[in-house]
């Protein structure tokens, strides 16, 4: 299993590593609600990119519901047009950069589960690790993110000089000590719960990914999306601002989660014929 050639997880490494950007970049700039709306884009792209690179064929009922969540992505975003709403004053090239997050995301799953198909060949049917997947794809991220941050430190006007300091006050502010603590509340606690709760969450999807394919893994995923949602505009701990939604971000996730339901149809029917 370590013997499988890297280039593929070198992949995956760098497109996680772009979502991972673009997405905290967006998610710092969007209100809570809008963030897992627009990220269902997601489904979007993997249908696109399984089509494309796995060669797989979608019924009339999957590729509905696809435009479906498309369109209640479009309600959503164009419910920010009006100043009061959840979206009003927000830049709109930051949903773009969220929708492209979920882009390079849905690109890595395809990849990862390329590597599983791959791998049951190479492998002469024996199943594959996802420890093996999901350390070295981890890897890959981690080393494309460092690499990322000359980049960033640019965009967000910090001299490259003064990265190292930065980096050193980010972990203070992460352990929770040092005479500079202000907005790092919840330290240490709350960014290891964060952590922990997302290696759990990996590794869950990647074993669904394994057993299934990437596209009914997000499926899965998005049945979290209408309580994401509510959660996400109600006065939280550490999120002290609600935001009202607007009517037509409310009708944006309704639609959203009827083109979820409608892809998975066919996948229920041909599930009670097996």
């Amino acid at each position: 299993m370590l013997a499988l050639p890297k280039w593929r997880f070198v992949a995956i490494g760098m497109l996680e590593a772009l979502g991972v950007v673009s997405g905290m970049s967006a998610g710092a700039m969007l209100p809570g609600p809008a963030i897992p709306i627009l990220s269902q884009t997601f489904l979007v792209w993997q249908l696109t990119f399984s089509t494309v690179l796995l060669g797989r064929k979608y019924s009339f009922n999957q590729i509905a519901g696809c435009l479906l969540v498309a369109a209640g992505v479009v309600v959503a975003v164009a419910s920010g047009s009006n100043s009061g709403q959840s979206l009003s004053g927000i830049d709109f090239a930051w949903p773009l950069v969220m929708i492209a997050s979920s882009a390079f995301q849905a690109g890595a799953s395809i990849i990862k589960e390329s590597v599983f198909i791959d791998a049951a060949r190479r492998l002469k049917g024996k199943s594959l690790d996802i420890f093996v997947v999901n350390s070295f794809g981890s890897g890959f991220q981690a080393l494309f993110v460092f690499l990322f941050l000359p980049f960033l430190s640019n965009l967000k006007g910090i001299p490259f000089a003064q990265l190292p300091l930065y980096l050193k006050e980010g972990a203070g502010c992460f352990l929770n000590i040092g005479a500079n603590t202000t907005g790092c509340d919840g330290a240490p606690w709350l960014p290891l719960i964060f952590v922990t709760t997302n290696i759990i969450f990996n590794i869950s999807l990647l074993n669904l990914v394994k057993m299934s394919s990437a596209v009914v893994a997000s499926l899965a995923v998005m049945l979290s999306v209408p309580i994401s949602i509510y959660v996400l505009s109600r006065p939280l701990p550490y999120l002290p601002e609600g935001v009202s939604l607007s009517p037509f971000f409310v009708i944006g996730g309704i639609i959203l989660v009827l083109g979820l339901i409608l892809y998975n149809v066919p996948q229920r029917q041909a599930a009670k014929s097996d």
